[in-house]
């Protein structure tokens, strides 16, 4: 066998790019025409000072053409505080409605020139993930669900927090509340189905953590909907999972249940799948109402009925963090927030 040899030239090492220099405000102000404060007022979006809309155009294209952005940092130390919106990541599973409404909540913010930052505190809980929080300074701190509480609150404003936001069923103790009556959810469906003839009825309770502070107080609410009436309430723990759904679905007609509330539209559309399954009519042998409205449901077959929920607007939450932050003395504001109503379909 012949063996050629090749001899493959040596390149050479390509030298090293020069690190081109961070861009400041000052560069901006050269390559527009104009003030390092003009740069400030324009990418600060200071309103208390008019620029002409042409200047705005040439600082922006100057600031995009040399890939200078505002320093977040050195703009705090200026105003005495951060843009710095918290919002820490909820410790329950998070459905396409409040999705949605997070969204709607980051860009109205966003039009208000703060920043929201999502934070994952994974295992971390109450106070402890209070410190967590105030260790980035923000100007304002918003904590879905129940967990938060008055030590949390005053670590977060010794941290220089001007406004606390609680989004769940109950207040804390010097932070703004937005309390979300999801008793009433319950009672529209408990309701819903006493006038729809039904009278031994099921409520869905899942069992994923994280859950209890919506499903107990729905659960309270259809049991409040239907005291002093002839009806039965039945309690029916139930997990995620379409074979949990179909374990359950088995023994239905050893439960016998005429109606069930399914906690939302989610486990609604996996129990009304398993009891189909099974031959269980719907509605004629069981009624079936979830709850958010979602629009898969308007998709199935029997459509089903539904309680709407009414969030608070993303804008409305929006302007009342703007207003606490820029009033950190005012008292502390309580809003119940949560409309329900049903929309009755096919499913009861």
């Amino acid at each position: 066998m012949r063996y050629v040899m090749v001899q493959i030239p040596k390149t050479p090492t390509p030298a090293s790019p020069v690190p081109r220099s961070v861009p400041t405000s000052a560069d901006v102000a050269r390559l527009a025409g104009v003030s390092r404060a003009t740069v400030s007022y324009v990418l600060n979006n200071t309103s208390a000072v008019r620029i002409s809309e042409p200047t705005r155009r040439r600082v922006h294209e100057a600031a995009k053409e040399l890939g200078y952005v505002p320093h977040a940092a050195a703009r705090s130390l200026r105003a005495g505080h951060s843009r710095m919106v918290l919002m820490p990541a909820p410790t329950f599973p998070v459905g396409p409605l409040y999705s949605q409404f997070i969204s709607e909540l980051q860009w109205a913010l966003g039009r208000l020139d703060y920043t929201v930052v999502q934070y994952g505190t994974v295992g971390l809980y109450g106070d402890e993930a209070a410190r967590a929080w105030a260790e980035l300074r923000p100007v304002a701190v918003l904590v879905p669900g129940s967990g938060l509480g008055p030590k949390g609150v005053t670590v977060l404003k010794r941290s220089g927090a001007r406004a606390v936001v609680t989004l769940g069923p109950d207040s804390v103790e010097g932070a703004h509340a937005l309390l979300m009556d999801h008793e009433a959810v319950g009672h529209c469906a408990g309701v819903h189905l006493y006038a729809c003839g039904r009278r031994r009825i099921g409520v869905v309770v899942p069992e994923e953590p994280g859950l209890e502070s919506f499903s107990v107080p729905r659960l309270k609410g259809v049991r409040s909907a239907l005291h002093g009436t002839d009806a039965t309430v039945t309690v029916l723990p139930l997990a995620y999972e379409e074979a949990a759904a179909a374990r359950l679905a088995a023994r239905w007609g050893d439960l016998g249940l005429d109606a069930v509330f399914a906690y939302n539209d989610e486990y609604a559309m996996l129990l009304m799948s398993a009891l189909q399954d099974e031959g269980v009519r719907i509605p004629q042998d069981t009624a079936v109402i979830g709850a958010d409205d979602l629009m898969l449901g308007r998709l199935l077959r029997p459509r089903l009925s539904t309680v709407h929920i009414e969030l608070p607007y993303g804008r409305d939450l929006a302007e009342l963090v703007d207003h606490a932050v820029r009033n950190p003395t005012a008292a502390p504001e309580t809003h119940k927030v949560l409309g329900a109503s049903v929309v009755h379909r096919d499913s009861s």
